[in-house]
């Protein structure tokens, strides 16, 4: 990248007052927001049901947006590195437990789930100085079919796509479990 095109230019120190990092506070913004929109009405009203996946759905594109931004402009900053990962798991823990307050989700898949990502989430602070470790392919399928199974229970759909539903739960327990095993894996191979 040069000059030109937006980039900040290589040893220029990046300011944590910007577009990405802005993203990322919004998306901490929604999660109480996400949460009475949830619960509205007793939790099961149609109306409420889509302004909570909605609002789910335009965090989880924030998620997305803000990673590309902080790339493509050179606007990555520790702030963006400490809050993202906190971010995202803010959204998708309260989507999980929302969903088994509600009784529509069995509290051990949130268990599960909520285990393995606080879990490595906490690890990659305590090996923070080791380097990042990026993001994996398997990663970003795990938090593609989280946000897309989330998204199918959080919708008032028929009750014929409750089966689609778990299974699509059931491929994101599993591959967040296997890229949990993999990182820790990879960074254990990495230190050898």
């Amino acid at each position: 990248m040069n000059a030109t095109d937006g980039a900040v230019p290589t040893g220029t120190r990046v300011s944590n007052f910007n577009v990405a990092n802005a993203l990322t506070v919004v998306r901490i913004v929604l999660v109480p927001v996400f949460l009475f929109a949830l619960f509205a009405a007793g939790g099961h009203d149609t109306g409420w049901r889509w302004i909570a996946f909605a609002v789910f759905a335009i965090a989880m594109i924030t998620d997305r947006i803000d990673g590309q931004i902080a790339r493509r402009y050179g606007l990555v900053t520790e702030f963006g590195k400490l809050m993202d990962p906190i971010a995202d798991k803010a959204l998708t823990g309260a989507a999980l437990i929302g969903l088994s307050v509600l009784g529509e989700l069995s509290w051990w898949v949130t268990a599960v789930v909520l285990f393995r990502e606080l879990g490595i989430t906490a690890f990659r602070f305590v090996v923070i100085r080791d380097g990042v470790i990026p993001a994996s392919r398997g990663g970003k399928i795990k938090t593609l079919l989280q946000t897309l199974a989330i998204g199918l229970y959080l919708m008032p759909l028929p009750g014929w796509m409750d089966l689609p539903s778990a299974i699509v739960m059931g491929a994101a327990v599993i591959v967040t479990v296997w890229t949990g095993i993999d990182y820790l894996y990879g960074w254990w191979r990495a230190r050898r």
